[in-house]
C-alpha cells in the first residue's frame, strides 16, 4: 500500500510541477518565449555561420515552436492528473489492475521526458546550439526536469 502511495505522490507532484510551467507559459508566456526566441535565432552564440544556418528567425514560425512546447506540457499534465487520480482509484485493487491504472502517467512522463531531454536538450541545446549562449542557456533545467521524469518513470514501472 505504501509504495503504491509514493507513487501516486510522485506521480502527483511531477503533475503539479508539470501544470505550473505550463500554466505559467500560458498566462505570462512572454519570458519563455524569448528565451524560445533567443535560443531558435542562434543570436547569442558563435557567430560561425556553418551552425547559424539553422537559425529560426520567423516570429511566426517561432510563436509555432512555443504553442508546440506548451502543447505538450499541457498534455503530460493532464495525462500525469489522469494517471494519480486513475492510480488512487484503484489503490487497492488487484496488482494488473493497478498497473494497467499506470498507463496515462507513463505515457504523460515519457511526453515530459521527450519535451525536455529531446526537445530542449537535444533540438535546443544541440541543433540549435543552446550550449553556446552565455545567456540563454536552459540546460541544467533541461536536465533536471528530464531527470526527474526519468527517475520517476522508472520508479512507477517496477511491479508493485
Amino acid at each position: 500500500m505504501w509504495l503504491r502511495l509514493s507513487k501516486i505522490a510522485l506521480v502527483a507532484s511531477i503533475a503539479l510541477t508539470c501544470s505550473l510551467v505550463a500554466l505559467g507559459n500560458i498566462v505570462d508566456p512572454n519570458l519563455n518565449l524569448a528565451f524560445l526566441q533567443h535560443v531558435l535565432s542562434m543570436d547569442t552564440i558563435s557567430p560561425d555561420p556553418s551552425v547559424r544556418n539553422r537559425a529560426i528567425i520567423n516570429p511566426e514560425l517561432q510563436w509555432f515552436a512555443f504553442i508546440l512546447i506548451v502543447l505538450g506540457e499541457t498534455l503530460a499534465a493532464l495525462l500525469l492528473w489522469l494517471g494519480a487520480i486513475q492510480m488512487l482509484r484503484h489503490l487497492t485493487a488487484a496488482g494488473p489492475r493497478f498497473a494497467r491504472a499506470k498507463t496515462p502517467a507513463i505515457v504523460g512522463l515519457s511526453i515530459g521526458f521527450m519535451i525536455w531531454q529531446g526537445g530542449f536538450l537535444g533540438i535546443g541545446g544541440e541543433w540549435f546550439g543552446m550550449w553556446m549562449s552565455k545567456t540563454w542557456n536552459g540546460q541544467e533545467s533541461a536536465f533536471r526536469f528530464a531527470m526527474m521524469m526519468l527517475g520517476v518513470l522508472v520508479y512507477l514501472v517496477i511491479p508493485d
